[in-house]
């Protein structure tokens, strides 16, 4: 993609060469094309990010192109002034999009706005006052080579969506942005040293792979950009299939697949992996008495609090209703009872403040330490069990036990205090 491209003469008699306006219209039509296909993807697919800039971008592209086509016909400063400026809009919405899909802050658009109209006026003066295309050549490749090269960082670098296809992206937008960085030296290099001499093949040779590289970085982009949607769209559907909707955190069935795995990694490394369960005492009571809005702000509360005892590795679930489960990898037993009590204690201690009211609550834990070949599901049943008898024995309490024959073994037994809206009984 440059300012202005003098087709070029053949390179020898003897070899093939291709014909340049035809490459600009394949060009254009694959520019167009690629636009209408990421456009529709957008259209069906409005929450997945960056798909609109990245359409947007392949938009001003096909109007580069089209001007391209157009030069002859339409006066010289318009036509430069649209080149520059399509060519410039298209590298900027690159890079907004890859900053938009990697979670990034958006950009000040008021910055860029002013720097669009700077060059644009540079580029006048280079065109009508004095004329000179070196100048415009440069800036053509400068400014919008900047921007890719950004652009590609961005993506490889990535965020919190370190996606496979972001390098296939990264990759082109970089190789396009050191290309059109380059540009101008490799045709100063391939010029000739009288300038009153004609062009050599070596510079009808480097004409057509501008336009060539083009192409290529066109179709590259917008396949890129259709796997990035495509893996976003996949990673949707597998947060679907694993999180629990509300908390935000695993669901029952991914949280089990999660547990298995744990397990069979703590019999190879002859680790001990504790399990809790976590019950919330008499939560009937707050559906019944503040509707099931506030029972859901009850929930996302305990998980908040109880993310807030847990390391990076440690892994929780909702099993289902106000039951929760958390395996801590590596933490002994010691370290399970310390996590169940400060989180037991966290919980008495910060009651739910929704709508004006403060609802107190009061969580029963059971522990137990996963046996070397069982399943999570019969860890889970054991824990449940230490749970249950948390319960009978008042609630509001932690339980362990150690080893599947082992009995059950009362850790703590701490009375919930007197709270405004008091949900115990």
């Amino acid at each position: 993609m440059q300012d202005e491209v003098a087709w070029p003469v053949p390179i020898a008699p003897s070899l093939p060469t291709v014909h340049s306006p035809t490459l600009v219209i394949v060009a254009a039509i694959l520019a167009a094309l690629v636009t209408t296909v990421l456009s529709a993807v957008w259209f069906f697919n409005r929450n997945i990010p960056g798909l609109r800039l990245w359409a947007l971008a392949l938009f001003c592209t096909t109007v580069f192109c089209a001007n391209l086509m157009l030069r002859d016909h339409v006066p010289q400063l318009p036509s430069v002034l649209l080149a520059q400026g399509s060519i410039a809009l298209t590298a900027y919405l690159c890079l907004l999009g890859a900053r938009e899909y990697m979670g990034r802050a958006p950009l000040r658009h008021g910055m860029a706005a002013v720097a669009m109209v700077l060059l644009l006026v540079t580029v006048a003066y280079f065109t009508v006052v004095q004329p000179h295309l070196g100048v415009r050549f440069v800036l053509s490749g400068l400014v919008p080579g900047t921007c890719f090269l950004f652009a590609a960082h961005t993506m490889a670098k990535g965020g919190f969506r370190k996606v496979p296809a972001r390098y296939l992206f990264a990759g082109t937008v970089g190789v396009h942005g050191v290309f059109l960085l380059v540009r101008p030296l490799l045709f100063k290099l391939a010029a000739p040293a009288d300038a009153s001499q004609p062009e050599t093949g070596m510079v009808a040779a480097l004409s057509q792979f501008v336009v060539l590289e083009s192409t290529m970085a066109l179709v590259l982009v917008a396949f890129g950009a259709l796997m990035l949607t495509n893996e976003f769209i996949t990673n949707e559907l597998r947060h679907l299939a694993e999180v629990d909707p509300l908390t935000n955190v695993f669901n029952r069935r991914a949280f089990l697949t999660l547990l298995d795995k744990a397990i069979s990694n703590a019999q190879r490394t002859q680790t001990t992996l504790p399990v809790l369960v976590m019950d919330l005492d008499h939560f009937k009571k707050v559906n019944d008495s503040w509707g099931h809005r506030a029972g859901d702000d009850v929930l996302r509360h305990f998980v908040m609090l109880a993310q807030r005892c847990l390391r990076k590795e440690d892994v929780m679930g909702r099993l289902g209703g106000e039951e929760f489960a958390i395996f801590l990898p590596n933490a002994g037993a010691g370290g399970a009872i310390a996590v169940a009590e400060r989180l037991r204690a966290m919980v008495e201690a910060h009651p739910v403040v929704t709508e004006q009211r403060s609802i107190a609550l009061t969580v029963s834990v059971g522990v137990t330490l996963c046996a070397g070949s069982e399943s999570a599901g019969t860890a889970l049943q054991r824990a449940d069990e230490a749970m249950y008898l948390a319960k009978e024995r008042g609630r509001n309490r932690v339980e362990m036990t150690v080893a599947p024959a082992s009995p059950l073994v009362p850790v703590t037994a701490t009375p919930a205090p007197a709270a405004p809206t008091t949900l115990a009984a």
